[in-house]
């Protein structure tokens, strides 16, 4: 028991660590049903949040859409508009889902295919748990690069919508929830 506890109290100071890091950086995904912001954690995942930061910068996300909208898993964006017009990202990087953050409800973790080193902008909010999406010893996962801080709320109004299957794929909203912007927060003083 001790150990468990002990355990548990390290998980919760690590955690504190990363929130705690002045390194990190704030972006706010703004959306047509409200704005969630964001804490990304360059010092676990600096190519993921680089790309990121990349794509934010040149307005990649402008007028993309949550294309997919899973209850109780994740709410996916950053590919589709809403025609459901693939919007490529101009590179990919390398998997970094071995950095000790876990797909924990409220992160941000990069969306790949079965090629672990195949995320480009597509991101998706854990809407539960989803640690069987984590890194293990003998395969990769998917990469946890921040955290939700503030409207979760918004996120979770998201997980809700209704979803039905557009142009072939599923659980897309049936009214589209747009991204407007995401943009870089600059810290308070």
């Amino acid at each position: 028991m001790t150990r468990a506890v002990s355990f548990i109290w390290a998980l919760a100071l690590a955690a504190a660590d990363v929130a705690a890091d002045e390194d990190n950086v704030s972006v706010e995904i703004v959306t047509d049903v409200g704005t969630i912001a964001v804490e990304l954690v360059p010092s676990k995942a600096p190519e993921t949040v680089r790309n990121f930061l990349e794509r934010v910068d040149e307005n990649f996300f402008d007028g993309l859409i949550f294309h997919r909208v899973v209850f109780t898993f994740v709410i996916q964006a950053g590919g589709y508009d809403v025609d459901m017009n693939y919007r490529e990202a101009p590179e990919t990087v390398v998997n970094e889902s071995a950095n000790g953050l876990s797909n924990t409800r409220g992160t941000i973790a990069m969306a790949r295919t079965s090629d672990p080193d195949s995320a480009g902008a597509q991101f998706y909010i854990n809407m539960k748990d989803n640690t069987s999406l984590d890194a293990t010893p003998d395969r990769p996962g998917y990469t946890v690069f921040g955290r939700v801080t503030e409207g979760m709320e918004v996120a979770e109004q998201i997980e809700l919508v209704d979803t039905g299957t557009v142009a072939g794929m599923a659980d897309v909203p049936n009214e589209p929830i747009v991204i407007e912007t995401i943009r870089r927060v600059e810290p308070e003083d």
